[in-house]
């Protein structure tokens, strides 16, 4: 199950370093990155995602990447998880596939629960780090992610693969295509079951996912129709636990979900899952005018429907619409445990374009993309402990709506100066409008009644790039300067102060690398300093729903060194390491601390202090072993102390932690008929680390009988799986 080899703009050391992204000339990859760019990138190509999909998601599959770093709630790898790139969650992080948009246009995260097992109908991926060239939707904050999916195989295939490992984790994959048909048409298909038990408890993963493709080609026309999707049912476990609960209870317990029974004892909710369906579909065009130009356009459509269900312990009546009542001995009951749902109910559309020339010395992109997405939120009360008086089963308590309309246009260009040189430059235009109205799922006690959104916001940002390229013989060197802004998330706008609304944000993005390629070795420098104005960072807590809080703070900085090295001393083995060193600070921060929920604000003058979630140091080393059917990975990974706070306080912080993975398989070549059967083996956290590798933080404060403020602060830790093993068996035909 080798992770992916890192095969980068700098790296190039051996046969399986010097692979590059192979693509028909028909078709345009306007928002990738190639080595004439200035832009720090890093190509996962279609090898090495198979050697290492076992059915953790795709954040683990890239988790070797320079300045990457991976984790997940249930702490196996299956179900919900999430990526960082220098320090960036995922919000900021821009998802295409085909360069379709993947983000959520709200929350602009990605969910991949929702889309299990993408990786075995992915080509390849790209990762460029920092603003990178213009891409369609969420803008790239810390990084952008693009992938490809299959391309159509004129040879007919089928495929079958299954792993099992611990916590019950298994991965069944079927893949099955027609070949070239009548000279024009192909097909393939994609079906997965994916199911762990995860290593939190209860924290259980059922996920199914489709991948479909029907092309159709003809001389310099290339159409092709893709859907997939997935369907997911996860036991929550975004609560995590504090450490006086790991050491009562263990490192894997979950507090979602947990209520006190009628006799006293303590109990947890069985159903205390989210589900969700999502489905993306997609008409993509790809056209050669001339010799010279291209054109490249798409269509897509997304929809999802979903919701979650939540046992919440001595809720307040009145928050949800109801009235108190009084029980069998005459007293008042105004508050009670119950059961609720929220949903989530969307719709997402458009249509991209893009125009490349290649010419002689010079190679340019005129793109864009529209889009418009609704997104229907409410929720209802199904359940409420020892209710007396009348009540609707499906109880609604809110019910909201985002609209959100994104449309762009940019104009990419590199050109050959001549001596080596290349001239890079990229402008964009973007414009968003969004409107979040109706009843919020939060109750304002000032006015006795539910938040009311009236939220409208148009954004117009102007994105211009530039650099420059130098490449002669086994050198590289470039530097780059660009410019990124970003508006703010629903989140933002809904689980924030409402006091203080946010503000979007803007990034310089100052990138400068060199990097050596030679057959016995490679290495790599890239220096990065990101000079944000109003950034919006993590606080450390979560809403009631599970995700970040962020809150704009008025200038920060994160600056740092990517360094990359290979060595391919012999042609059965390469060895391959880079690290990120870096500095991630808030300029004079204040904290504010409040008594409850948004009232009686104390600020404390912190001065500089470390971004949350941002380790000063990160590491990944591979030592990889390949021939004669063998392949074999002893791979680590190292990430430093990160504060789960902006406050930088060590009682609130992750520790760092160093983990080791061993993989090995064997590939058999025409057994019984087939055409290859691979059969491996992986041993996750060989030495067995305990450690967290996300979490949640928070404060507050108490008025003592004196007077005086007394600050306590909170945090709660996502344990990680101990030593574990998963095993895979591939069968091509």
């Amino acid at each position: 199950m080798c992770l992916p080899v890192v095969a980068t703009e700098a790296l190039v050391a051996s046969e399986a370093l010097s692979d590059t992204i192979s693509l028909s000339n028909v078709e345009v990859t306007a928002n990738r990155a190639s080595a004439n760019d200035p832009i720090a990138y890093t190509n996962v190509l279609k090898s090495q995602l198979e050697n290492s999909n076992d059915g953790r998601d795709v954040p683990y599959l890239l988790g070797l990447t320079p300045s990457v770093i991976m984790t997940g709630d249930a702490g196996a790898g299956m179900g919900y998880s999430y990526i960082r790139v220098r320090g960036t969650d995922a919000s900021r992080i821009n998802v295409t596939t085909n360069g379709i948009p993947i983000n959520d246009p709200e929350s602009h995260r990605v969910y991949w629960v929702n889309m299990p097992d993408l990786a075995s109908s992915v080509r390849d991926i790209q990762v460029q780090r920092g603003v990178g060239t213009s891409t369609n939707g969420a803008g790239a904050f810390g990084a952008s992610i693009n992938m490809m999916t299959d391309a159509p195989d004129d040879d007919p295939y089928a495929e079958f693969s299954a792993s099992y490992g611990s916590f019950n984790s298994n991965k069944e994959t079927f893949r099955a295509g027609s070949g070239l048909l009548g000279e024009h048409w192909t097909a393939d298909v994609r079906l997965s079951h994916l199911g762990s038990d995860g290593y939190i408890d209860r924290a259980f993963s059922k996920l199914w996912s489709y991948f479909g493709q029907l092309a159709y080609r003809n001389g310099g026309t290339s159409l092709r129709f893709v859907a997939f999707g997935g369907k997911e049912q996860t036991y929550m476990a975004w609560d995590y636990a504090s450490k006086e609960e790991m050491a009562l209870y263990g490192r894997r317990y979950n507090p979602c979900g947990k209520y006190t029974a009628d006799d006293g004892s303590t109990a947890f909710y069985p159903d205390q899952t989210d589900n969700f369906i999502q489905h993306h579909f997609q008409l993509l065009l790809n056209q050669r005018l001339n010799d010279d130009w291209y054109l490249s356009a798409g269509l897509h459509y997304t929809d999802d429907d979903g919701y979650y269900r939540q046992y919440k312990t001595r809720r307040t009546l009145v928050e949800y619409g109801l009235e108190p009542y009084f029980n069998a001995e005459g007293h008042e009951v105004s508050k009670s445990d119950l059961i609720r749902l929220k949903f989530n109910r969307n719709y997402f559309g458009g249509g991209t374009f893009t125009f490349k020339y290649t010419g002689k010395r010079l190679i340019a992109n005129l793109g864009g993309a529209a889009n418009t997405f609704r997104g229907n939120h409410f929720g209802q009360v199904v359940w409420v402990r020892n209710y007396v008086g009348p009540i609707n089963p499906d109880q609604e308590y809110y019910r909201n709506h985002g609209d959100k309309t994104d449309a762009n246009v940019y104009a990419r260009g590199n050109f050959d100066a001549g001596r080596g040189f290349s001239v890079f430059a990229d402008v964009q235009y973007r414009y968003i409008h969004y409107i979040i109205k109706g009843v919020g799922d939060t109750y304002d006690w000032n006015t006795g009644a539910p938040v009311v959104y009236d939220i409208v916001r148009d954004y117009n940002f102007f994105n211009p790039k530039a650099g420059v390229n130098w490449s002669k013989h086994n050198h590289r060197a470039y530097a780059s300067w660009s410019v990124a802004h970003k508006e703010p998330v629903r989140d933002n706008f809904t689980d924030g102060d409402p006091a203080h609304y946010p503000t979007a944000e803007r990034l310089f993005d100052y990138e400068a690398g060199y990097g050596y390629e030679s057959k016995l070795f490679a290495a790599g420098v890239n220096l990065y300093y990101m000079d944000y104005k109003d950034q919006l960072v993590t606080t450390g807590q979560l809403s009631d729903t599970g995700n970040p809080l962020s809150v704009n703070v008025p200038r920060s900085y994160r600056m740092g060194i990517e360094l990359q090295g290979a060595l391919k001393p012999v042609d059965w083995f390469d060895w391959q390491i880079n690290a990120t060193l870096s500095r991630n600070r808030i300029k004079d921060f204040v904290e504010y601390i409040y008594e409850d929920e948004w009232t009686n604000p104390i600020s404390i003058d912190r001065g500089d202090t470390p971004i949350s979630f941002s380790p000063g140091f990160v590491l990944n080393n591979a030592f990889n072993f390949k021939g004669a059917g063998f392949d074999g990975q002893l791979a680590s990974h190292y990430v430093g102390k990160q504060y789960m706070n902006n406050a930088g306080t060590d009682d609130t912080s992750l520790d760092p932690y160093f983990v080791t993975d061993l993989h090995a398989g064997y590939t058999f070549k025409g057994l019984l008929g087939m055409r290859s059967m691979r059969v491996g083996f992986s041993v996750y956290n060989l030495f067995n680390a305990k450690y967290c590798s996300n979490g949640y933080a928070g404060a507050g404060y108490t008025v003592a009988a004196d007077g005086s403020k007394e600050i306590y602060r909170y945090a709660g830790y996502a344990a990680q799986a101990t030593i574990n093993f998963m095993g895979t068996v591939t069968i091509k035909f």
